[in-house]
């Protein structure tokens, strides 16, 4: 009986779990976020999360240890070095699952897991740009808004004025292009 055992088998066994969770942990570390079902995105959180903090204590001891599990030593080198930097004073939860919605084939759930620290969407705020308030309140505010208006009439009228071509050079062109083939053959017919 599997009493008490509550961590997910995954449909697999043990040894294809454990590989499966190292292949998966080392492109997490490698490419900062994947996407997997929801169920493979939370195994993968408690696989991960402990050898992280394993690998803020950078020994050779650690490194053997992390290299147990990952069977990787790209994966190690780039755990003990840029991300252990990043998450140095974090003291856990390294890893981000985000709900994606259900996968079109079989409708499982699926979720993206990232490091918290390399997400660049969520660390760069965009800044909005000031806008200018347009009140009717004061006389001088809607004086300047009549001059910003016609400066932009004019500037979007001078380009319009250059990029149309002359309609009336196509139509020339053709015309005493169709007329010459005609005449020719009109003189021939008198030869």
């Amino acid at each position: 009986m599997r009493h008490n055992k509550k961590f997910n088998h995954l449909g697999r066994t043990a040894s294809h779990r454990a590989s499966m969770l190292s292949n998966m942990a080392c492109s997490l570390i490698m490419h900062k976020r994947i996407t997997t079902t929801l169920a493979k995105a939370k195994a993968l959180k408690k696989y991960v999360e402990p050898l992280i903090t394993r690998s803020k204590n950078d020994t050779t001891t650690s490194r053997r240890v992390v290299f147990r599990y990952l069977q990787d030593k790209y994966a190690v080198k780039e755990l003990f070095g840029a991300v252990s930097e990043k998450v140095a004073d974090r003291p856990g939860g390294y890893t981000r699952v985000i709900k994606l919605g259900t996968r079109l084939g079989d409708a499982a759930e699926m979720a993206f897991i990232e490091l918290v620290d390399f997400d660049e969407n969520m660390a760069k705020t965009p800044k909005a740009e000031k806008k200018t308030r347009r009140s009717r309140r004061s006389k001088k505010s809607a004086d300047s808004e009549n001059v910003v208006d016609t400066a932009a009439i004019e500037n979007k009228t001078e380009p319009v004025k250059t990029k149309t071509p002359k309609p009336e050079e196509k139509p020339q062109t053709t015309t005493s292009d169709a007329e010459e083939p005609t005449a020719k053959t009109a003189d021939s017919k008198e030869k």
